[in-house]
């Protein structure tokens, strides 16, 4: 067995039903992940699953709140974004966002220096794209997965084929050794403090490049 600390983490929700089915199979088997919340998202639809998320040791995190491309946006665009997804998070859950995932992992200077949140980025395999099977999530994120990673994977509405996938995922892994926590336990108990001002999109604890390899 190989084993290891894991974050699993999800983007572009809350969705009422797929981030509720994400939900079941972490209850059933009583591990967190990190969502990385799309703030136009958060409604009164999606609050009770944002809610659940909490209550089951989850920690909710920043994904934009229209997933623009924000190098192209201005100093008070991009502070806008951040601020009206921050206040719908909070307001809802009493959370704050400790870390940021930028949408299309595109970042400059400029978002560097208007968002005071550690970048996140991770090991994804592509869900987004509906042709990808749920064998070939399943594949791929087994593959990824080693001590001090960020797995990276969504749930958007309608991506159930990932659905299926955490399914067999989280068990899997679990009878691997690895023991699944939030981005901010899988930081904490690395030892590692990321800060926005290291320039760095973490797809591992001990990462010290802007992107790390896809391998």
């Amino acid at each position: 067995m190989s084993g290891g600390l894991l974050a699993l983490t999800f983007d572009d929700g809350p969705d009422a039903e797929i981030t509720g089915q994400i939900l079941d199979v972490l209850e059933q088997y009583k591990v967190p992940a990190s969502f990385f919340l799309i703030g136009q998202n958060i409604t009164p639809e999606t609050v009770p699953v944002m809610q659940r998320a909490v209550a089951l040791g989850c920690e909710l995190c920043h994904h934009s709140f229209t997933h623009p491309m924000m190098t192209a946006m201005s100093p008070e665009a991009i502070a806008e974004e951040m601020r009206r997804t921050t206040e719908r998070i909070q307001e809802t859950t009493g959370q704050t966002p400790r870390f940021f995932r930028p949408p299309y992992f595109a970042v400059n200077q400029r978002m560097f220096s208007c968002i005071d949140l550690p970048f996140i980025a991770g090991y994804g395999v592509q869900d987004y794209n509906p042709e990808i099977t749920e064998d070939e999530r399943c594949d791929g994120i087994m593959a990824r997965a080693k001590d001090g990673r960020i797995l990276l994977l969504h749930d958007f509405a309608g991506n159930n084929k990932t659905v299926g996938a955490v399914r067999r995922l989280v068990p899997d892994l679990l009878a691997k050794g690895f023991t699944f926590v939030t981005v901010s336990q899988l930081f904490a108990q690395k030892g590692v403090v990321p800060r926005s001002t290291d320039r760095i999109l973490y797809s591992y604890t001990a990462q010290t490049v802007m992107y790390a390899p896809d391998a």
